[in-house]
């Protein structure tokens, strides 16, 4: 039979991302070779799967049936394949996780609680990376993952690419400063020397908006303010008592809130990547594939509904 996996995996990647580029990125192939394998296809097929120049991708009926297919297919051999990995490996493991990322937690707990459903003999644990080196113990075998901005070059670990995003200023609608930046269209480091800035409780250096931003243009905010919540942070902006500085995806939970305004900081935005770091005798261990691959779902689930 023609009809294989790889072209259910090409034409769900397509619809999921909307173009040949990304879709053949996602999969790890040239564009000319995915364009070359769906060619193939619909040669076989003698159908079209999609009309070539729309924008988003429009898929015909054939292409939707396919699709349909996708959906009903690849779940299902997903899981056998998870369970078989499971056997393989012996079923048990560990999986001791730091995060140098207190907004994190808004992708990671969905991840945590279908990837225990997919591997329940694994033993998960979760720490705060920002009281300790958390590559030091990863290194050191007490710790297995890392969900780190600052990869390192370090021979003995791989880092997983899990996120681009924009992090945003977020304040109050009727901060005097949300009207100046509107009609500049973005804020600027000086804006920031008469600002109550809410941030978590680390260390500045570890702080993107210091680090890439304030640091370098020599500005420090009027005031900072720490806390470890994301919802008290929202809720001290909300009250008008400073500004904080969240991914753009964080803030998809807060969208009810009338009294918020994000603004882009800088002309180009803030932009930052989140990896997984592993240690690289474990990147290719099922239960350790299993997580990267869930992790990446849950993001980019999030990252369409910010986008």
């Amino acid at each position: 039979m023609y009809l294989k996996l790889e072209h259910l995996r090409t034409l769900r990647a397509l619809r999921d991302l909307g173009s040949l580029q990304a879709a053949a990125e996602s999969l790890h192939l040239t564009q000319s070779a995915l364009s070359h394998q769906i060619k193939a296809l619909e040669a076989h097929l003698g159908l079209q799967l999609f009309e070539r120049k729309s924008r988003p991708v429009r898929f015909t009926r054939a292409g939707e049936r396919l699709l349909q297919l996708a959906d009903e297919v690849l779940p299902a051999v997903r899981t056998a394949e998870t369970d078989l990995q499971r056997l393989a490996s012996g079923g048990a493991g560990r999986l001791h996780i730091a995060i140098e990322c207190h907004s994190c937690f808004a992708w990671l707990m969905p991840t945590l609680a279908r990837y225990q459903q997919r591997w329940p003999d694994i033993d998960v644990d979760i720490r705060m990376g920002h009281s300790f080196d958390a590559k030091a113990a990863l290194l050191g075998g007490v710790l297995d993952l890392v969900v780190t901005a600052d990869p390192e070059d370090e021979p003995a670990l791989d880092y997983h690419p899990l996120l681009d995003y924009e992090a945003v200023l977020v304040a109050h609608r009727h901060d005097p400063l949300v009207e100046t930046a509107q009609r500049r269209g973005y804020v600027e480091a000086a804006d920031f020397s008469e600002l109550t800035l809410i941030t978590y409780p680390v260390d500045r250096h570890r702080l993107d908006i210091f680090r890439q931003f304030l640091d370098p243009a020599r500005v420090s905010p009027a005031q900072r303010r720490t806390t470890e919540l994301t919802v008290m942070m929202i809720q001290w902006v909300a009250s008008r008592r400073g500004v904080c500085v969240l991914p753009d995806w964080a803030l998809l939970e807060f969208n009810n809130r009338p009294e918020l305004y994000t603004l882009r900081i800088g002309e180009k935005g803030l932009h930052s990547h989140l990896y997984l770091a592993t240690r690289k005798q474990d990147s290719d261990a099922p239960w350790m594939r299993g997580f990267i691959e869930l992790a990446r779902e849950q993001v980019r689930e999030l990252s369409d509904q910010a986008g």
